[in-house]
């Protein structure tokens, strides 16, 4: 597969060349592209070196005997383990059947429960050779995310057709010709019994298990709730309630902890290693909840939920039993009150549900470790289940909810199999869950066009006002007519930026546009040398020329485009004989070399508000608009409180949106680069972009209202809060 490889990452890096974008964007679009043509031949040379070398005889540590000890982990190892998983789980979308049938073969014959975790057979291995050598030969982790959509496809397909292969060979010796379904049930140790719950089922099982996984327990759901409705309040509401609100239970929370267990949940406090039969008995709690490769348990049927909570209640009881101290035996009851709550959520679908569960013993490992766990609003794992909670909630109604669901499943996979690292893999994959919803919400469905055209606005307007603001800055000190000045402010910089948006900063119709500018200015400028009027008289025809294109541009009728010419041939024919003020040509050279460059000087800051409806996308991107919604009315002035709010929002989050009328459930999709525009999409495509003026006064007048008041961690402890209230004493016993 890698001369395939090697062609899909080129074609990838080729292609992206193509499409408009800021000047940083393209040149990094231009060096991802040179690093990989000069280190491609390396890279898979190198590649398939390391894939012949995995084939060898291979010894995995024992892993039940590294119990407490220390590993170093090599700098960015972590962010390679990272790209490997998420490039695996797109192998795993084509392969999973045949690749767990070929698993279960493998380790039937050579009598393992588990394949060793550096087998070459598993995908994330496969996956971390290719991520290793790319880096190795000298190419980025940035110009790796550019290629890996491009790669997915043909390494699922490679190595599918391989696994496919090595099971026809296996069944051709006369290994396991037939799986049989009741070999994927394990049973724990504990459960001999036929009245006992079963244990968990292998992953992704095409051929009877796997297929029931997305069953769910509708019969018990019943109507909705006050939780299921929108919440639509007025004025600051819902951001005073949250602000004022959230740190008050965690508060609450600190002092009932310190109150009963003692000063163990100071934040300065530094919690000792848990108990060794605590950390064993952590240890024997997740294989009622895994399966041989990272499945949900309990896979067959609408009893599904309902037993996962009688296992994670069982393994809750069980671990209090091993605990050793008090702040141990609170730490166990707190962690497990919030996941109850969380799993309780009947806004998140069942299947999703059975992933955050087995969050459970990863963040209590951490709490135990970190009680500022309990406090901190801000810890890497609060964020993580907030973030992953907030793109949950209304799961079953959003069309891609298959995508995320499986990235879902890979993030508490990486944390599952990283569990030592502590919050340093929560912060990691929640940086990645972050670009992954970049990404995603914005690139499906209608969002993607609207998207692109939205950028192209953004850019568009931005590179409008900053040329005008750098022409005047480079025009201040220059002697030129009033009619040159005008014509450059208010025709050409929109001619600009429109070639800018159109074509790319440095395309050559652009370059040639920024040209014609610094030739305009010569021309003006008086022209007593006979060599200096016979060199306008030849360039004269193809500069008119190049005006009356940027003016077409722009959608100017030839009307309009005469009037324009014939006042500046008018300031021409001046300075031909003379009537204008001369520029000198160390100043005219400084000038042209400045407006060569002027995207380089664009702020970061924005630049107001966009000049933003139907007709000026059509007319600037040349795109049909007719299925975006602009909102632009309302005259409100927000207050720098809900401005600042509107830049707190986060992709992903729900809202409701009174527009027209119509009050709209819609999730944030996408921010623009610099933060102007807004996109908000409904579970059905209809997608609204707003600027982020806008936003704000809608959330002040309450037209834009979170669905969620508190994130779901917050509303976790209150629930687990009000409970140990009701009875402090099941915190120590």
């Amino acid at each position: 597969m890698l001369p395939e490889l090697g062609q899909a990452c080129s074609k990838r890096l080729a292609g992206a060349m193509e499409p408009a974008g800021s000047a940083s964007e393209i040149q990094a679009r231009r060096d991802a592209w040179a690093g990989f043509q000069h280190q491609q031949m390396a890279w898979l040379n190198n590649s398939r070196k390391a894939l012949q070398r995995s084939l060898l005889p291979f010894v995995a540590p024992d892993s039940r005997g590294a119990g407490g000890q220390l590993e170093l982990v090599a700098e960015g190892s972590m962010d390679n383990q990272i790209l490997a998983s998420r490039l695996a789980m797109l192998v795993l979308e084509t392969a999973s059947s045949d690749f767990n049938d070929l698993r279960l073969r493998v380790q039937h014959l050579e009598q393992r429960q588990e394949l060793p975790r550096g087998d070459v057979l598993l995908p994330e291995v496969t996956a971390l050779v290719l991520v290793e050598q790319w880096l190795a030969a000298g190419m980025t982790r940035d110009a790796w995310q550019r290629v890996q959509a491009g790669m997915a496809p043909v390494l699922a397909l490679g190595m599918h057709a391989a696994y496919l292969a090595a099971n026809a060979f296996l069944v051709a010796g006369g290994v396991m010709k037939e799986i049989d379904l009741q070999s994927l049930v394990k049973r724990a140790p504990e459960a001999r019994n036929s009245d006992k719950p079963l244990g968990p089922v292998a992953p992704e099982s095409r051929s009877g298990v796997a297929s029931s996984s997305q069953g769910t327990v509708g019969s018990k759901r019943g109507a909705l709730g006050p939780h299921e409705e929108t919440r639509v309040l007025t004025s600051a509401g819902a951001l005073a309630r949250a602000r004022q609100g959230t740190p008050g239970v965690v508060d609450q929370l600190k002092r009932l902890l310190m109150d009963k267990v003692g000063a163990r949940f100071e934040p300065t406090q530094w919690m000792p290693a848990p108990s060794p039969r605590l950390q064993q008995a952590m240890a024997q709690a997740l294989p009622d909840l895994l399966g041989g490769n990272g499945a949900p348990a309990y896979l067959s049927g609408a009893g599904q939920l309902a037993r996962t909570a009688t296992a994670l209640s069982r393994r809750t009881a069980e671990l209090k039993r091993a605990a050793f101290t008090p702040s141990e035996r609170a730490t166990i009851e707190v962690v497990a009150l919030m996941f109850q709550s969380i799993f309780a959520e009947e806004r998140i679908a069942p299947s999703v549900r059975v992933w955050f569960a087995r969050l459970q013993i990863p963040v209590l490992r951490l709490a135990l470790a970190e009680p500022e766990f309990f406090g901190a609003l801000q810890h890497p794992a609060r964020r993580l289940i907030d973030r992953l909670g907030a793109c949950a909630l209304g799961f079953e109604s959003n069309v891609g909810s298959a995508a995320l669901e499986a990235e879902i499943k890979r993030v508490v996979q990486v944390i599952e199999q990283y569990p030592e690292t502590g919050r340093r893999v929560f912060q990691l994959v929640y940086d990645d869950f972050e670009k992954f919803l970049a990404t995603h919400l914005s690139e499906r469905g209608s969002a993607s066009r609207i998207v692109s055209v939205a950028q192209q606005i953004e850019q568009r307007e931005t590179l409008s006002v900053q040329y005008t603001i750098e022409l005047r800055k480079l025009l201040d000190e220059v002697p030129v007519r009033d009619e040159i000045r005008d014509f450059l402010f208010k025709v050409w910089v929109e001619a600009l930026a429109v070639a800018s948006v159109r074509h790319g900063v440095q395309h050559q119709e652009t370059v040639a546009l920024k040209q014609a500018a610094a030739d305009l200015l010569w021309a003006a400028s008086a022209k007593p040398d006979r060599s200096d009027r016979a060199r306008v008289i030849q360039q004269l025809p193809s500069l008119l020329r190049r005006l009356r294109q940027g003016m077409g541009l722009l959608g100017y009728p030839t009307g309009l485009q005469d009037q324009h010419i014939k006042s500046v041939s008018a300031i021409l024919a001046d300075a031909f004989m003379s009537r204008t003020a001369a520029i000198p040509q160390d100043l005219l050279d400084r000038l042209s070399q400045r407006l060569a460059h002027l995207e380089d000087y664009l702020p970061p800051s924005g630049v107001g508000d966009l000049d933003l409806d139907n007709e000026s996308i059509e007319m600037i991107t040349g795109v049909d608009a007719s299925n975006i919604e602009v909102i632009t009315q309302g005259d409100s002035q927000p207050d720098e409180a809900m401005r600042a709010w509107a830049l707190e929002l986060q992709i992903g989050s729900w809202f409701g949106l009174d527009h027209s009328g119509r009050l709209s459930r819609v999730q944030l999709a996408w921010r623009s680069q610099r933060g102007q525009l807004y996109l908000f999409v409904t579970s059905l495509g209809r997608c609204y972009l707003i600027q982020a003026a806008r936003v704000a006064a809608c959330l002040q007048v309450g037209l834009l209202v979170p669905s969620e008041e508190e994130a779901l961690t917050v509303r976790a402890t209150r629930d687990a809060l009000a409970k140990l209230e009701a009875n402090p004493g099941r915190l120590l016993n």
